[in-house]
């Protein structure tokens, strides 16, 4: 090795560990500690890749002019709040209105009226819903969807939309760019739309050329659709066929299975708050000035059968205290019964995981409801990895069979309180993707969602300690390698 090599080398050693010691005290800076050992892992063993990645996609937030326009919006969403006090009902001395305020303070959203007009988990009854629900449409229909796809499943909705477009509706959609990307149809989706009558944008595009770029990890993942400010739905399912558009899902019978609600009454101009902020994200226009015609007040429903107390939650990278996390934390606490968690990527952190195990240890009975297979490798591996200190503690694990593909995201509080939406319960969803999330109590959602567990519950197999331990050893080292990159997000 010449002088003038071994300089250069010098000069790279004190580079990288000039580097690592700015990552050991920055890394871990407003970061959960399990995340925090993941990354600087990552970057001292392996920094050509762990520098890059970090500084690529380490920021759990929004920065630049999607944080200013995110502001924004917030602001306008916090506006809108203002004209929708909490409902009387609630007593401030009772430990769920606790969570109400902790939700309204961190969102800007109050807890107010609603009713449940159904709950749809059969994919072609939730899209024959919404076409019902479009047709009546007299003024406007909003549209959100992280996946969307024209295809002969969804064809009976954007039907529904272009006859509603044809007759002088108004109708705007908005669908995540990477999300919808790599579906069958999807050149010919935004012609087709347009040809429609539909006014269309994609969010969080990743289009360079053309000077629009994001994060590729920040996506918006929320799923509503709002008709004149009279009707909302909202849930998990995606905007496409239950076979995700592919020949060989439809041949093996794999199919994703989802759970969404149809909601009206005041909580539907929560709804459409949320998509007008995103909306304005993306176009600028902001739909709030119109308030009479776009989030009309309803008047109050005494909380009962279908008739609820609800409170929409939004989250996301605009959101840096992560109100869905803490929602999510706070409920289980309260539980003092039983405890009903529906994910398909159950990932959860050192608080969510001390919080279901404690309910377990306090006599609440908790289950779990999770797909026998994931369909995404590493989510459904660091899932797994979690399944010993679960069944540990005396979680019950239902396993839905494969190859249906357990789609559905909500949580029952003993009889009182449901939480239903878009979000999983994995560190993506609580920081780096938009979500929304209904929480109800005071009417029959529970029970109904209730319900839909027996009928899981009647398809699952329950997962035993004795047959989890004696999984092969090749299976526990590789889901415990995807929990560590699974805290990388």
């Amino acid at each position: 090795m010449d002088g003038r090599t071994a300089t250069i080398y010098a000069l790279l050693l004190v580079v990288e560990y000039g580097l690592k010691i700015w990552a050991i005290g920055t890394v871990p800076e407003n970061r959960r500690p399990g995340s925090s050992s993941a990354w600087l892992l990552l970057i001292l063993f392996i920094p050509v890749l762990g520098f890059p990645l970090y500084f690529l996609i380490g920021s759990k937030f929004v920065s630049g002019r999607r944080h200013e326009i995110q502001s924004r919006a917030n602001e306008l969403l916090a506006a809108h709040a203002d004209t929708l006090p909490d409902l009387p009902q609630i007593q401030p001395d009772d430990d769920l209105a606790s969570v109400l305020r902790m939700n309204r303070r961190l969102t800007g959203l109050s807890c107010v009226s609603g009713s449940c007009e159904g709950v749809y988990p059969d994919t072609a009854d939730f899209f024959a819903a919404m076409a019902a629900a479009v047709d009546e449409a007299e003024d406007f229909v909003v549209v959100e969807f992280y996946i969307v796809a024209w295809d002969e499943s969804t064809d009976i909705f954007f039907s529904a939309l272009e006859r509603a477009a044809g007759r002088g509706v108004e109708v705007r959609l908005l669908l995540d760019h990477l999300g919808s990307r790599k579906y069958p149809g999807r050149k010919e989706l935004g012609p087709r739309m347009s040809a429609a009558g539909i006014v269309w944008h994609l969010m969080m595009p990743l289009r360079p050329l053309q000077g629009q770029w994001q994060r590729p990890d920040l996506r918006n993942h929320r799923k509503l659709l709002v008709v004149d400010g009279r009707v909302a739905f909202v849930g998990s399912h995606n905007l496409i066929d239950p076979a995700y558009g592919s020949e060989k899902n439809a041949r093996m019978g794999r199919a994703w299975s989802d759970v969404s609600v149809q909601v009206s009454g005041d909580i539907v101009a929560q709804v459409m708050a949320v998509f007008a902020t995103d909306w304005f994200t993306e176009t600028s226009e902001n739909l709030t000035l119109d308030r009479e015609r776009y989030l009309p007040g309803q008047p109050d429903v005494v909380p009962g059968g279908a008739a609820h107390a609800m409170q929409l939650v939004p989250s996301g990278p605009g959101f840096p205290t992560e109100p869905n996390w803490r929602q999510f934390v706070a409920l289980v606490h309260l539980a003092r019964e039983r405890i009903a968690i529906t994910s398909p990527y159950f990932v959860p952190d050192e608080a969510l995981l001390a919080a279901i195990t404690s309910a377990v240890y306090r006599g609440v009975r908790v289950e779990l409801f999770v797909g026998e297979q994931a369909d995404q490798f590493l989510v459904g591996h660091a899932q797994r990895s979690y399944y010993q200190v679960l069944l540990e503690a005396g979680v019950v694990i239902h396993l839905y069979p494969a190859p249906t593909v357990l789609h559905g995201k909500y949580l029952t509080i003993d009889d009182r309180v449901a939480l239903i939406g878009s979000s999983n319960m994995d560190s993506r969803s609580f920081a780096l993707t938009y979500e929304i999330m209904l929480l109800a109590f005071g009417g029959d959602l529970v029970a109904r969602l209730q319900e839909n567990d027996e009928a899981y519950r009647q398809a699952s197999r329950v997962l035993t300690l004795q047959e989890w331990q004696g999984r092969p050893w090749r299976q526990r080292y590789v889901d415990n390698v995807c929990r560590l990159t699974a805290a990388l997000m």
